[in-house]
Formats: C-alpha cells, sequence, structure tokens
C-alpha cells in the first residue's frame, strides 16, 4: 500500500504548527497504524529529522493513551477502537491521511500528536477515596447487588480516560469522561458513603480546569471507543442535584 500522510507538527506550546506531507510506500496492510507512524519515525530518523511525537503505552486498546485525530475523527473511522488498534486495511491504497492531536483548551499541545491530558487525572483526584472497612474479607454476597445495578456500574467504570469524548465535543466538554468515573461508584455500595461530596467536587473541577458545557451533542457516545453511554451524564446530574439538595438541608 501507498499512503499520504499530513501530520500536525508543533515543537512546543509556544511556537505554531502547521501540517507536514510524508509519503510512505510497499505498506504491509495488516500493520497497525501505530505501526506505521513506526515505520515513518525510522525513515525520518535515517533521515537525520525530527520523528513524530505521539503517545502510546500499551497498545492493546486497554490504556487510550494512543488518541489522536484521523481524518477529523478521534481514533480513526472504526467504531469503539483506539487508534493501536486501528489497522491501515481501514483505509485504501493512495489514500491521503490527516492525523492531527487531540484539540481542545484543557489539552495543551505538548509537541506533534502529543497533548497534556493531566487535567482528566486532576478531575478524578478530585473526588478523593472510598470509605471501607479492613479486616478479614466479607462472605460472598454479602452485601446485596442487583444484576442491574452490577452491570450499570461496570458499563461505566469502562472507561479508559483516553479523552476522545473532549476531543470530539465542540465544546470541549468532559461530561462524559467525569459522569463515568462518578457513576461507577455512586451505584456500588462501597462509593456511597462520599457520593454527594464527589460529585460536587469532580464537577467543580471539570470547571476549573477550563472544558466546555455539554449541550447534549452526543459526539462524545459516537466517538468513545468503549461506547459509554450518554446516559452516563443524566445520571451525573442527578447525582448532583441531590448532592446540592442535601447540602442545603445539613
Amino acid at each position: 500500500m501507498k499512503l499520504t500522510l499530513k501530520i500536525w507538527r508543533q515543537k512546543s506550546q509556544q511556537q505554531a504548527g502547521e501540517l507536514k506531507t510524508y509519503t510512505l510506500n510497499d505498506l504491509n496492510s495488516h500493520m497497525s497504524f501505530l505501526e506505521m507512524l513506526d515505520i515513518l519515525n525510522e525513515q525520518l530518523l535515517l533521515a537525520n529529522e525530527d520523528p513524530v511525537t505521539f503517545d502510546h503505552d500499551c497498545r492493546e486498546g486497554i490504556c487510550g493513551q494512543c488518541g489522536m485525530m484521523i481524518n477529523g475523527i478521534a481514533h480513526g473511522p472504526l467504531k469503539n477502537t483506539t487508534t493501536c488498534q486501528l489497522h491501515i486495511r481501514s483505509f485504501s491504497d493512495n489514500d491521503t491521511i490527516i492525523i492531527e492531536p487531540f484539540r481542545a483548551g484543557a489539552f495543551p499541545i505538548r509537541k506533534d500528536l502529543s497533548v497534556d491530558r493531566s487535567a482528566l487525572d486532576r478531575v478524578i483526584s478530585s473526588g478523593g477515596y472510598i470509605s471501607t472497612n479492613t479486616g478479614q474479607a466479607p462472605d460472598a454476597h454479602a452485601i446485596p447487588i442487583t444484576h442491574q445495578t452490577t452491570e450499570a456500574a461496570f458499563d461505566a467504570a469502562a472507561c479508559i480516560g483516553c479523552g476522545a469524548c473532549v476531543a470530539t465535543c465542540k465544546n470541549g466538554s468532559a461530561a462524559l469522561f467525569t459522569s463515568a468515573k462518578v457513576g461507577h461508584l455512586s451505584l456500588l455500595p462501597q462509593g456511597k458513603e462520599e457520593r454527594a461530596e464527589r460529585v460536587i467536587n469532580m464537577v467543580n473541577a471539570m470547571d476549573e480546569e477550563g472544558f466546555g458545557h455539554c449541550t447534549n451533542t452526543e459526539a462524545c457516545e459516537v466517538e468513545c471507543p468503549q461506547g459509554i453511554s450518554v446516559l452516563q451524564i443524566a445520571r451525573m446530574n442527578y447525582e448532583f442535584i441531590r448532592a446540592k439538595i442535601f447540602e442545603k438541608e445539613k
């Protein structure tokens, strides 16, 4: 396969960036998208040029570090797939692919395709910890939880924090990410002790980090590699209003 890549190159946050064009020939259609970028970087290094900087870690679709915009779509054209699990067989011979970093006010560009997503970590940190009794392990099924509740909690906990929801939202909102983190703890008994304090702190932290507001376009759900539902945002709004009411009653 032959592919033409238009890649965003930017040396730092302080410097202006631009799209630069590279051509790769004789690519194996079974290689992953990141392997293709590795081949490009090998060629750039042999030519004494600066390789393209991009984030990655597990390359197994688990960690979400590999996020980038591919032809304007977070993680590329395949639904429920991270960039590292995307293969170039999803494109056609002689295609031109535009590759850009996740763009959001809360995600400053570090270099090229790498962005600083530590704002998401700070939102999680603001939620604090859960209270739990330590000591002897409880008997199996000592805390009754319905199957429906368990599945709902696991659906929310599937969020890998890649930031695709933020990058694809026209407002740069982190509502889907935050609601997933709020949701799975508020549903389970272990997280109910601090549920009110947690949702208030996390929503406030989300605003302080400069994320935009949710206007229900649902683009976040479409681009989420884990398929997190926007119903999680409705749950977060419920939890936030509930917490504020109880706060006034104290």
